[in-house]
């Protein structure tokens, strides 16, 4: 792989800002600092109502965790939060995951926000965790605020703001498999008024799988501007320039697993990597009338392409020697070229009134939404394949126990060229009463106004392509809490949710959205030292795509799931200088009626699984620290526990359960400088991650060590 001039270029300013920001931040330009000013922006879709008080489950991932457990993608943090499952993640190129059993739409990357904008939409890669203060898990269903989303949950990532005290840091880190990174972080301010943080990560990252190598720079500069005492205006921007080979993973063969090794690539070297580009910009303004009630207006704007080629082992089972002779598996060729373009308004006014002795907790507002999508996909699909027949070069096949690579087809065939225009606007409000200092009642909703014209490339031009389609919604949300006493409280919610289908039917058709209704109870508890919530929760699921058995190859919206289970998590600081995160989940994700498999029209029955969720998971992170010298240290490890999935869709095809433990070490010899080490998947474990199919199966990472220096000023 190479470097491009772009890539260098950015990195070059990225190194060179990061450099020399002690010294542009160090004095203000007016004059010295007398004291430190704290700005606090608040998030919107949130109010002000604390999480005790709020009926849902909340999960929260600090930042500082993160960082104290080496974690640099959204992926592995999301592996701390209860009820959150791998999902095929697109050949390595996105992140994916199920929240309480649900995943949404497998043609997209999951739904994610980020600062309350959805950051999930288009295809920006996998996501970094450089920039991250917290990830907020918003469990439940969150399309009364939020709007278009899955009932599981919604994930928001709260990026590291500007602040008017000087301070950063910079960190490398050595793994295994030839891994390198440098971060560098910094803020403080300009002038009085204006607070800048420039922030930003390197990442030259080998594999244990064969051939495959990839590189990474991101960076997200920010901007906060005190305009008074009571108004502030923040911007962000986010530049990601990656290289990612596309992989598909390994195959199972016979249905059997381990019989590859898992280093194995079985695409193709000569395909290159996937490029990602990102270009993305928030701005919001706060202003604050005073201490109760607050104005917010934002906007952003994000640009994401995506392309190369790919070598995927072929699904179809009349085009696949492996089903039958066991050794050679066909490949797919592609190419894909993909864009996205999105824009996003919002407004919002929250704060609290006293209305007949009772204290009102209320949120109003509203958002637009432009979002648009231009796909071009071009392959070479090899052809039927009889039993005993030989294997030549148009079968595009390779050998999966001594593969020999070279074969490159051209991808000719137009397999996907298509043009999306999304629109949506949408209004909500939510007024959480104060009933009695224990007793408190939530109600809200929001109204969507969504349409989509999709232009099939493909089609001829006819009446229906162009295809025109408006839908309106409305999302209610109810819930209780009530404060047994200052540490505990139990509360239960309700609400409908939609989202949207992508594609297309017979004649063009769109598909009607898939609709959701969720329930929630639960408990919390906070002392200060010990925070911990336990919730029971069960979601239906309408409208989910399945294949038209009257239109080959076509789609309809007719499938339903369900999802039922308990989640627990707790985080504490126990006597001894001890420190303890965990959380358990129980998952029941199924078919709630039969029908056809979208994919191949493979038939599923009522009470099936859904692919890839597991119904245990379990996470245990045990920390002790102590003082050694004039210095502190800290030593822990953990487990994490994942069941048996479904790894194929409409087949009887499980991955296996695994259980990885893990151990972490640092070293801080003083306040500024901290040596850290940790060892991922000690006992080498043999496992896989994630699965679409039994020739597209993700193998797990064996043990790494990573070594890590930081220094804090």
């Amino acid at each position: 792989m190479y470097v491009t001039y772009r890539f260098r270029l950015a990195l070059a300013a990225t190194a060179a800002s990061v450099a020399i920001a002690p010294l542009a931040l160090a004095q203000p330009a007016d004059g010295p600092m007398e004291e430190i000013i704290v700005v606090g922006q608040r998030q919107a879709y949130r109010g002000d109502v604390a999480i005790k008080d709020t009926p849902q489950a909340i999960q929260v991932l600090d930042g500082e965790l993160l960082q104290d457990l080496g974690i640099t993608k959204l992926e592995g943090a999301l592996e701390l939060a209860s009820g959150i499952a791998k999902q095929n993640n697109f050949g390595g190129l996105w992140d994916s995951f199920a929240v309480r059993g649900f995943a949404g739409d497998e043609n997209f990357p999951s739904g994610f926000l980020v600062n309350g904008f959805n950051g999930g939409r288009g295809y920006g890669g996998p996501r970094d965790a450089s920039n991250v203060e917290r990830i907020e898990v918003l469990k439940g269903p969150n399309s009364a605020l939020f709007g278009r989303g899955e009932p599981g949950g919604t994930v928001n990532i709260i990026t590291k703001k500007p602040e008017f005290d000087t301070k950063g840091s910079v960190g490398a880190a050595v793994g295994s498999y030839n891994t390198y990174r440098v971060e560098g972080d910094i803020t403080g301010p300009l002038t009085e008024s204006i607070a800048v943080r420039l922030n930003a990560a390197y990442e030259d990252a080998g594999s244990f799988r064969d051939t495959i190598d990839s590189k990474k720079l991101v960076a997200s500069p920010s901007i906060l501007m005190r305009i008074n005492d009571d108004s502030s205006l923040s911007y962000e921007m986010e530049y990601v320039d990656q290289e990612v080979p596309f992989d598909r993973g390994i195959v199972a063969v016979n249905g059997k697993l381990g019989a590859v090794d898992r280093s194995t690539f079985l695409g193709e070297p000569g395909d290159g990597p996937t490029k990602v580009d990102v270009l993305g910009h928030q701005l919001q303004f706060q202003h604050d009338f005073n201490d109760d009630w607050t104005v917010l207006l934002g906007g952003s704007q994000k640009k994401t392409s995506f392309e190369g080629f790919s070598s995927d082992a072929e699904l179809a089972s009349g085009r696949q020697p492996l089903f039958t002779n066991g050794q050679f598996v066909s490949r797919q060729r592609r190419y894909r070229d993909y864009d996205t373009d999105h824009t996003v308004l919002r407004g919002e006014i929250s704060g609290a009134a006293e209305v007949a002795g009772m204290k009102h907790n209320i949120i109003i507002g509203a958002d637009w939404d432009s979002f648009t999508i231009d796909l071009l996909q071009r392959r070479f699909r090899p052809p039927a394949y009889t039993a005993g027949a030989a294997i030549t070069a148009n079968n595009n096949a390779i050998n999966i126990f001594n593969p020999v690579y070279g074969n490159t087809p051209t991808p000719t065939a137009t397999f996907t060229n298509s043009h999306e225009e999304q629109k949506a606007f949408g209004v909500y409000f939510q007024d959480q009463i104060d009933l009695t200092e224990q007793l408190k009642l939530r109600f809200g909703g929001r109204y969507d106004h969504f349409k989509r014209d999709f232009n099939n490339r493909l089609l001829s031009n006819s009446v229906n392509n162009p295809a025109l389609r408006t839908y309106k919604e409305f999302s209610p949300q109810a819930g209780m809490v009530y404060n047994v006493n200052d540490q505990i409280s139990l509360y239960g919610g309700y609400g409908d949710g939609f989202r949207p289908n992508s594609g297309s039917g017979v004649g063009n058709s769109l598909f009607e959205p898939e609709k959701s209704k969720s329930y929630e109870v639960g408990a919390k508890y906070e002392d200060g030292t010990v925070t911990s919530t336990v919730s029971l929760f069960t979601m239906t699921k309408t409208n989910v795509l399945t294949a038209d058995p009257v239109n080959v190859g076509f789609s309809m919206a007719v499938g339903k799931a369900r999802s039922k289970g308990i989640e627990f998590d707790v985080n504490a600081k126990l006597p001894g200088a001890m420190r303890l995160f965990a959380t358990y989940a129980y998952t029941d994700a199924e078919v709630a009626q039969d029908f056809l498999d979208p994919n191949f029209s493979l038939p599923i029955k009522e009470g099936d699984p859904l692919i890839n969720v597991p119904k245990h998971t379990a996470n245990l992170l045990l920390f002790k620290d102590f003082q050694v010298g004039d210095g502190t240290a800290s030593v822990g490890g953990g487990i994490n526990h994942v069941s048996k999935r479904l790894g194929e869709t409409g087949v009887n095809f499980f991955l296996p359960s695994y259980t990885l433990v893990k151990l972490q070490a640092s070293y801080e010899p003083t306040e500024q400088v901290k040596l850290s080490v940790d060892v991922n998947n000690l006992f080498d474990k043999t496992y896989y991650a994630s699965s679409y199919a039994r020739l597209w199966v993700a193998p797990g990472t064996p043990r790494t060590i990573t070594g890590r220096v930081s220094y804090n000023f």
